[in-house]
């Protein structure tokens, strides 16, 4: 492997530096790229599975029962191939070889010996260094007792001690040269060990993680193992338990099949009968509910007509989308002018649950919208400082036909009403007829080319039933497109005014919008 190469060219390089510690130490210089390269070449790690061998070169065929059981397992056939048993068996004990061979103990402590040496050669540099100080110091002193003896000596004798004092300034040079290699091998030095460093421990946590996933395969080898071992042994005990039972199980079954065509062939009456009461029996029940609730809604009307006799006032009208209601006194009843009496109504889920003010319902005429249906409608009446309120026999009903209508309406991308703008910003407006179309992103108004107001569906948009004074309150319905904008328009009839709130407030939902009355 690379990384015994790698520890014998250290070692190699220590010896050789101790031999010629007194000569010029060179030093090839290694590039971080091919070492990066080599170190990730030595930690890669063969897969788990390379040298499991199969004896054959197809999987083998069986079949899986309920609960993951084995039920049909072919033993060994004529050509002498080992079962299924046999090659998890043995490739479990290949397994467990391989997770004995994947040392990590073993390569860390390679990368930790070229570290020491690496740390070694990083001290002897250091050590050389301080040595080619002392050397620069005992040149100088060599130098400075040459040129004192030159100026006490004459003729031949100057010459040979200028020879000398040159050939100690040329081992200066020398040695200064020498100095520059070793700073410069120093710094490699330096580079490379924390390279090295570096590549040791990404390789440690590569290592790490192979051996974790490693030994993850070989645990979930080994349950899979545990668990086929477990469906053999069901497997054989089942199989020998079943050989005594398999014929008598398929006599019983053939018998069964048997008896039951003969008993559908001899009692079909008897079905169709059992149907027939079925089907009666259904309708009678109902017609019994739909008469229990009849009788539920005449004894809660009785009540509170029972409750309400004091209240000298009624709401009269039909109790359906297209009607409208409306606060009145009967004939025989002594009570003041409704006309002067203040009136506001309310909606709730039953008489006895909280309910909501209908914001801007303070006439005497109310019509139901389809936010209404299911909820029984309320009015408190002031009159002389008495407070009196006043409720619908039952909840608000669905007008006939009205369900049919939105859905063929549904089917168009755009919907069309004909309208006439009764009110615009809260004055009145004498016009003539208009289109109003309802999108599945945007509500626009016009006339011809002209158009009056086009919005998409926001927060700022606002849809209802009119609750003001109005002509036609049943074929009527407010919008606010935007603020500031507000349409009173009147529909040709009840039916199409109650599709057009219905359709505008199912395409608002898709856009995440919930279009309501003010205050709603």
């Amino acid at each position: 492997m690379m990384f015994s190469q790698t520890s014998c060219f250290w070692e190699e390089r220590l010896k050789n530096h101790n031999k010629t510690k007194d000569k010029i130490l060179t030093m090839t210089k290694v590039c971080p790229k091919m070492e990066a390269k080599r170190v990730s070449e030595a930690v890669a790690v063969e897969p788990i599975s390379a040298d499991v061998s199969f004896a054959s070169n197809r999987f083998p065929s069986y079949k899986l029962g309920p609960d993951d059981q084995i039920i049909d397992e072919p033993e060994e056939d004529v050509k002498g191939r080992p079962s299924v048993k046999d090659v998890v068996d043995k490739e479990t004990g290949d397994l467990s070889n391989q997770y004995k061979r994947l040392s990590v103990r073993d390569l860390a402590c390679k990368f930790d010996k070229n570290l020491a040496a690496a740390s070694k050669l990083v001290e002897e540099a250091k050590l050389n260094e301080v040595t080619s100080l002392e050397g620069h110091v005992m040149l100088k002193k060599l130098r400075d007792a040459l040129e004192a003896m030159k100026g006490r000596m004459d003729g031949r004798n100057k010459d040979s001690v200028e020879k000398a004092i040159s050939m100690v300034e040329s081992l200066a040079v020398k040695l200064t040269q020498h100095e520059g290699g070793l700073i410069q091998q120093r710094i490699e030095v330096k580079k490379f060990a924390s390279f090295l460093k570096q590549a040791s421990e990404d390789a440690k946590k590569l290592v790490n993680q192979e051996r974790s996933f490693a030994c993850a395969e070989i645990e979930s080898a080994r349950a899979l193992v545990t668990r086929l071992g477990g469906a053999f042994e069901e497997h054989e005990l089942c199989s020998k338990a079943s050989q005594d039972q398999g014929l008598n199980v398929k006599k019983l079954v053939e018998e069964v099949q048997v008896a039951r065509r003969i008993r559908l062939m001899h009692q079909p009456t008897k079905v169709m009968g059992m149907q027939h009461e079925l089907h009666d029996l259904k309708s009678q029940i109902q017609e019994k509910s739909a008469y229990s609730v009849k009788l539920q809604r005449e004894i809660a009307r009785i009540k509170r007509a029972e409750g309400s006799k004091s209240c000298p006032y009624v709401i009269d009208g039909a109790q359906s989308l297209g009607s409208c209601l409306r606060v009145r006194a009967p004939s025989d009843s002594s009570a003041s002018d409704i006309t002067k009496c203040s009136v506001q109504w309310y909606r709730a889920a039953s008489e006895s649950s909280r309910r909501e003010a209908i914001s801007g319902a303070n006439r005497l005429v109310y019509a139901p919208e389809p936010y209404d249906i299911g909820r029984v409608i309320q009015a408190d009446i002031l009159s002389n400082g008495q407070k009196l309120t006043v409720t619908t026999d039952g909840p608000i009903n669905t007008a006939a036909g009205l369900q049919s209508r939105v859905e063929s309406l549904l089917r168009k991308s755009n919907s069309e009403f004909t309208v006439v703008i009764s009110q615009m910003n809260g004055q009145e407006h004498a016009s003539k007829s208009h289109v109003f179309t309802v999108g599945k992103t945007r509500i626009k108004l016009s006339r011809g080319w002209i158009t009056k107001a086009r919005e998409i569906y926001s927060t700022s948009m606002q849809m209802c039933g009119v609750r003001d004074n109005a002509k036609v309150p049943a074929k009527t319905l407010f919008w606010q497109p935007r603020k500031g904008m507000t349409f009173l328009l009147t529909f040709e009839t009840e039916q199409e005014r109650n599709a057009a709130i219905v359709l505008s407030r199912k395409y608002a939902y898709d856009c995440s919008v919930t279009l309501v009355g003010p205050d709603d």
